[in-house]
This record gives structure tokens, C-alpha cells and sequence, in this order.
């Protein structure tokens, strides 16, 4: 397992820094009409860049065999979950199963630690965060960070962003209890937000938004196809494309936007494997196919989380089936160590 901590930590590190490098490319060279981002929404990302606006965190999957070099899969940059899982489930089996080894799980002490440089930009101690109400993981994961940014120092509450107001007079958002919201973290897409009714209060207010506007670019599917445009034969990206597989034999098609393995084909020769979801209408993305190895009949993907702009931990989600959805399963990991290893937790 050392040799996944390595490669993960190795591939993690520059491949943030190749996306970052994007988004400031996309940006110059004016390639917001490859990914279909509305042009109401561009002079937002611009700004948020532009204003160097900090980053939370984020999920780069990897495709990895052992042998090779780790292969992105996609970036989860707005709204990546299973964090509760990576930064206190495993640490928590570590302890009581395996606390000889080592595991490379830094999330907690580096959330707090990030909690604090956020802490600079804003303009009051106060701290909203939100999600979808009907939303049992993306509530728990709120939770948890909430708890890591009380620990930072900052006063938090917790709300559904249903109850979310506007205020025209003073031309702000506030809380159900109509008090003003400065600082927000919302687990909800900047997709979403840029389609709904308030979408255009949000250039109107001074509200500081977590994550950033520009992280809107770095979710995107299409974000696979520019870097290989842009960076061709990386070892660690895939070929991909926007009009079609190219000259890939088997291929991924990924729609623009999808979450939770939705909507996603993969074609092999005769062999479709297709699932279903919201998003079958969008435009999409085609991305190399390269088989998930095998571990017992499980398919596992790394999951090499980036807090602020480090690498902070993994996490190995696994399923039966080849494409990866809101069902499969986490599964911790230890590290059989030659080295040591980032130990973390919430009791480090």
C-alpha cells in the first residue's frame, strides 16, 4: 500500500497544479463556449480567478493498477462527498485495527488548518453551510465540516439552502432567521446555483462563496478533454475528446455534467454498459476506457483528496460493477510502511 500513497501523492500534487493552470487558460484563451458555460456566468468565474478566491477542498479518482501510473478519472472539485468516510471512518478503523501501520490521512487537521486561511477573507466570523435538505450524506458531510471549521474558529450554522433569502434592500442573503450571510459553503453545484432564481442576486452581493466560482471550470467533464488538448501523453491523464472517442477503441462517454455515476456509457467493441440518470441530454465528453482492475470480484478506484492546494489524504471506493455510483461501497486502507506516512485524524 506504500507505493499507492507514493503514486498518489506524486500524481496529486501536479496534476492540481495542471489544473489550476487551466482554469487561467480557459480564461485567456476564452474557451468557455467548449465546456457550454452560460456567458451570464463567465464575468463570475473571471472575477473569483482573477481575485485568487480560496479553495476548500476537492477529489481527484484515479484509475490505478499498481504498476503503472495513476490515470485521472475525473476531478471532483465543487462538491466532492465521501469525506466523513476518508478523513474520520478510516482513521477510526486504523486506530483500532492497525495502529502499527501507517495511513496517509491528513484531512482533519488540514480541513482546520484551511478553515483558517479562509478565516483572512472574510468579513465576520460567521459561517453558513448548507446543502439540499433531502440530502443524507451531503447533511452528514456538512456536519462534519462544520465541526472542523468550529475548531478553526469560526461561528457556524447549518441550514437547508432551501431556506436560503434574499434581502433587495440591502442586497444580501440571509438565513432563516433573516440574518445576513456572509460567508458561505454550499454543497450544491455552481450549475445549479447559475440556473436557479437567485442566480443573478449572486453577482449583486458580497457574499464570499465556498468553493469559488472558477472551481465551476475544474468540476466540469469537459476539463478531461482540454488537458489532454492542452498537456497530450501526460502519464497521468487519458486521451479525451469533446466531438467524439477519436481514435480510442474503447471509450467513456461522461455527460458535461453528471454526478454519482449517472448517465455514463461505456463502449467496448459490441459490449455497452450504460447507466441511467438526469443528465442523458447534455452534451458530453469521451475519455479512453482502460478496465478498473479486479480485487475479488471488486473494481477500485483511489480517491487522492487536495485541501487548499496539497494532497491531504486517500480514500478507495469499490464497487462490483465497473461504473462507480451512489452505492459503492468505502473501504479504509493502512499503509505497510517504508517510509513514513502523513498520520492523521481527529485525534492526532
Amino acid at each position: 500500500m506504500s507505493s499507492v500513497r507514493r503514486r498518489s501523492t506524486a500524481s496529486t500534487r501536479p496534476l492540481h497544479r495542471l489544473c489550476i493552470e487551466a482554469v487561467e487558460r480557459i480564461i485567456r484563451e476564452d474557451r468557455f463556449a467548449d465546456l457550454r458555460i452560460p456567458e451570464h456566468s463567465r464575468p463570475r468565474i473571471i472575477d473569483s480567478y482573477e481575485r485568487q478566491e480560496p479553495s476548500l477542498y476537492g477529489r481527484f479518482d484515479f484509475w490505478y493498477d499498481g504498476v503503472g501510473s495513476p490515470k485521472l478519472l475525473e476531478y471532483n472539485a465543487d462538491t466532492p462527498t465521501s469525506l466523513v468516510e476518508a478523513a474520520v471512518g478510516q482513521w477510526e478503523w486504523w486506530r483500532e485495527t492497525c495502529p502499527e501501520a501507517d495511513q496517509f490521512n491528513c484531512l482533519h487537521e488540514r480541513l482546520i488548518e484551511q478553515w483558517r486561511v479562509i478565516r483572512r477573507w472574510a468579513s465576520t466570523d460567521v459561517l453558513h453551510l448548507v446543502c439540499l435538505d433531502g440530502s443524507d450524506e451531503d447533511r452528514q458531510t456538512v456536519t462534519y465540516l462544520a465541526d472542523t471549521a468550529n475548531q478553526a474558529g469560526w461561528h457556524v450554522q447549518t441550514l437547508p439552502i432551501e431556506q436560503i433569502g434574499w434581502e433587495p434592500r440591502e442586497r444580501r442573503f440571509v438565513d432563516h432567521r433573516n440574518e445576513p450571510i456572509s460567508t458561505l459553503f454550499k454543497l450544491y453545484p455552481w450549475e445549479w446555483m447559475c440556473q436557479d432564481a437567485f442566480a443573478a442576486e449572486l453577482s449583486r452581493s458580497s457574499m464570499l462563496v465556498l468553493e469559488p466560482a472558477w472551481k465551476q471550470v475544474l468540476s466540469h467533464k469537459g476539463l478531461l478533454a482540454l488537458l489532454w488538448e492542452w498537456y497530450p501523453d501526460h502519464p497521468n491523464l487519458l486521451p479525451a475528446f469533446f466531438s467524439g472517442p477519436g481514435d480510442c477503441a474503447a471509450y467513456v462517454r461522461k455527460p458535461f455534467w453528471s454526478r454519482e455515476g449517472a448517465n455514463i456509457s461505456i463502449v467496448n467493441g459490441d459490449q455497452v454498459l450504460t447507466t441511467a440518470g438526469p443528465y442523458d441530454a447534455q452534451l458530453s465528453v469521451y475519455q479512453q476506457y482502460v478496465p478498473l482492475p479486479v480485487f475479488e470480484r471488486w473494481h477500485p478506484v483511489i480517491g487522492s483528496w487536495v485541501v487548499g492546494d496539497e494532497p491531504a489524504g486517500m480514500g478507495i471506493r469499490e464497487d462490483r460493477g465497473l461504473i462507480h455510483g451512489n452505492h459503492s461501497r468505502f473501504v479504509p486502507h493502512f499503509v505497510v510502511n517504508d517510509e513514513p506516512a502523513a498520520r492523521g485524524g481527529i485525534g492526532s
